[in-house]
């Protein structure tokens, strides 16, 4: 998206005008107007303001940076949790339902893999090494764009699936072989589907799915990247463990809920719903 397509857009969510825009970042009316026709771009200075005023209107900035489709170089540290070990080769074969559909899911952070496996008396956790180097990766920001294509691969979109917006999810990733993206927490059902039936905004849903930080995670769509993915460390869970990791996880369960309708409450007026995003796209 053009800078100046970026600053209409913001004017649209936060209903202002280019003179009340221009007087919240402390420029004159004929700046906003020229950023708005291409005429000039905004300084560093001005761009900085846009961002912290964007933050206050609870708009994430980083969703008109775009999500980047790039070939990948180098190795990463990440971990993989296993309910009965791991047998035989690597292959990408999740859940179908799974944020990013079915793959190999890697993350960033222990607690995450941890907690979705602490309740299976032979889990394993994995510390894996995963060579980059010349795999198609999309990698994609916390916006919109992350939270739509979540809701796509969890089977939330099927009720406009004949729909533009319903193509390019099903799209995105199309010829990658790995996605890299924000991990939700745990509210991500509930919230969605209030998302979808018209009770919340996108401004709502996208800071509810991102309010606890548990990192990124690392989905390994094809064989090709599969085979990029060396063990390095296998650590069985002992009963102790896994009793000390169900308290962990409940307690991020609860303050998830907790997060979720806190932000949903702060942010019913803000954004866009459902049927506006679908009506005039993304």
């Amino acid at each position: 998206m053009k800078l100046s397509e970026i600053i209409k857009e913001i004017r649209k969510r936060t209903g202002d005008s280019q003179k009340s825009l221009a007087a919240a970042l402390n420029v004159s009316f004929a700046t906003v107007n020229r950023w708005e026709t291409s005429r000039c771009e905004p300084t560093p200075l001005a761009m900085d303001g846009l961002r912290t005023y964007c933050e206050r209107k609870g708009i994430d900035y980083k969703e008109f940076e775009g999500n980047t489709i790039q070939t990948g170089n180098g190795t990463v540290l990440l971990y993989h949790g296993s309910k009965n070990g791991i047998t035989g080769d690597i292959e990408p074969i999740s859940r179908e339902l799974c944020d990013f559909g079915k793959g190999f899911y890697m993350g960033t952070e222990k607690i995450q893999p941890l907690t979705l496996i602490c309740n299976f008396p032979n889990s394993k956790l994995y510390t894996v090494k995963t060579d980059l180097t010349g795999l198609r990766i999309l990698d994609i920001e916390v916006g919109i764009d992350w939270a739509l294509l979540i809701a796509y691969h969890r089977g939330k979109m099927e009720s406009v699936n004949n729909s533009d917006i319903y193509h390019k999810y099903a799209g995105m990733a199309k010829d990658c072989d790995m996605i890299i993206g924000y991990i939700a927490n745990d509210r991500m059902f509930v919230v969605l589907d209030r998302f979808f039936s018209g009770e919340i905004t996108d401004i709502a849903l996208v800071n509810s799915l991102s309010a606890l930080k548990l990192g990124k995670q690392y989905v390994a769509l094809t064989k090709k990247a599969c085979r990029q993915i060396e063990i390095v460390e296998e650590k069985a869970l002992s009963a102790t463990d896994r009793k000390e990791l169900r308290i962990e996880s409940e307690a991020y369960r609860q303050e998830g809920i907790r997060q979720a309708d806190e932000i949903c409450r702060k942010h019913r007026r803000d954004g866009r719903f459902f049927d506006e995003i679908i009506g005039g796209g993304i």
